[in-house]
């Protein structure tokens, strides 16, 4: 489609999120052996999936969660990373249960829920498209120290392109932080972490320190 890009992290002074939180993300990123207790991603939020049902983050307590902000007229990282997840959830089999795909859209104005719904379920049903009003969209991604800036093109109310972040978090059953993905990370190597992290629960019991958090 016509004028459709994403694209990302940019100077963070421009950003809905606010500067502490992509400098708190960043310092993640470039030394997670840095990262201390008072840096965390992930947190409360209330948005709505493409039904209309309200749902929090206590709503997916139990599952493992991966969390992606983007938007449907992205025409690179949003299909790709949802393609690799889908696979990666195929190749988990049946383990697959315990883990809850969420695609946060960054662009409440076009992503209707019929356009969210489709564009999520052309990849996975399980992967579930979540919305909002801006507000509820901006605390959430806050709270993940997530990117997003809308770009006009045109004079038109459509003619805009949005930046955004495109890291995949990994959220525990207890809605902790345990890493992220780069968005092209492969559907192997995505499926491979997450079948380390079931094995380590079902072993082990859920840690609550997970030690440093990793990127890759």
């Amino acid at each position: 489609m016509k004028g459709r890009r994403c694209a990302v992290l940019r100077p963070a002074a421009q950003s809905p999120i606010g500067l502490s939180a992509l400098l708190a993300f960043a310092l993640v990123v470039s030394a997670p052996s840095a990262a201390t207790s008072s840096v965390t991603i992930g947190g409360p939020f209330t948005l709505s999936t493409t039904d209309g049902a309200t749902v929090t983050d206590q709503t997916y307590r139990g599952k493992w969660l991966l969390v992606y902000f983007g938007y449907t007229f992205c025409p690179n990282s949003c299909p790709t990373t949802l393609l690799e997840v889908a696979t990666a959830l195929k190749e988990l089999g049946g383990a697959a249960d315990q883990i809850k795909p969420l695609f946060i859209t960054v662009d409440p104005q076009r992503d209707t829920p019929k356009v969210l719904r489709e564009f999520t379920q052309s990849f996975d049903s399980r992967i579930v498209g979540l919305t909002g009003t801006s507000q509820q969209i901006a605390a959430a991604a806050h709270e993940y120290g997530a990117y997003y800036l809308r770009h006009a093109t045109g004079p038109g109310d459509n003619d805009y392109v949005m930046d955004h972040s495109t890291y995949l978090y990994v959220m525990d059953p207890q809605g902790k932080f345990v890493r992220a993905f780069q968005h092209d990370t492969s559907a192997d190597r995505i499926a491979e972490v997450l079948r380390a992290l079931l094995s380590q629960e079902h072993h082990e019991g859920m840690k609550r320190d997970r030690g440093p958090w990793t990127f890759g």
